[in-house]
Order: structure tokens, then C-alpha cells, then sequence
């Protein structure tokens, strides 16, 4: 069964809301990093879960990216 994060990413590409996809994983690295700088617990499993769904976003990205030379170099980021 598919993880609630590739269900998520899954209805932004059918939409292909890039958008959406940048920033959902704008705001898991942001969870990644504040989890890196917690101390009184181990977080490991957490950060590895985060690394797990930007992983899963960037898939859905590049399956919304345009195909070669469709666009000049600096509309895709």
C-alpha cells in the first residue's frame, strides 16, 4: 500500500501542481532541519522518515518536469 506522502504527491502530479510538490518539500527540509538540531531525544527514525518523503517529491517532480529542450534551461529550477 502506497505511504500517505506518495498518495499527496501522486494527486499534485496528476494536477501537475509543481508548486505544490516545491513547496511540500520546502517544508519537509525545513522539518528535517529543525530535527537535526533537536537534542534530548533520537530523532533518527524521524529524519530518515523526512529523507523518505522528499525523496518520494523529488520522484514526483521530475515526472512534471518538461521534456529536453521544451523550455530554456532557467524556467526549470
Amino acid at each position: 500500500m502506497p505511504s500517505s506522502i506518495e498518495l499527496i504527491v501522486a494527486s499534485h502530479v496528476a494536477l501537475k501542481d509543481r508548486r505544490g510538490l516545491e513547496e511540500l518539500r520546502a517544508h519537509r527540509r525545513q522539518l528535517l532541519e529543525q530535527l537535526r538540531t533537536v537534542s534530548g531525544i533520537d530523532p533518527i527514525r524521524t529524519i530518515e522518515r523526512m529523507e523518505e518523503d522528499i525523496k518520494a517529491i523529488d520522484e514526483g517532480l521530475e515526472q512534471l518536469k518538461p521534456p529536453p529542450g521544451t523550455l530554456p534551461d532557467n524556467d526549470w529550477g
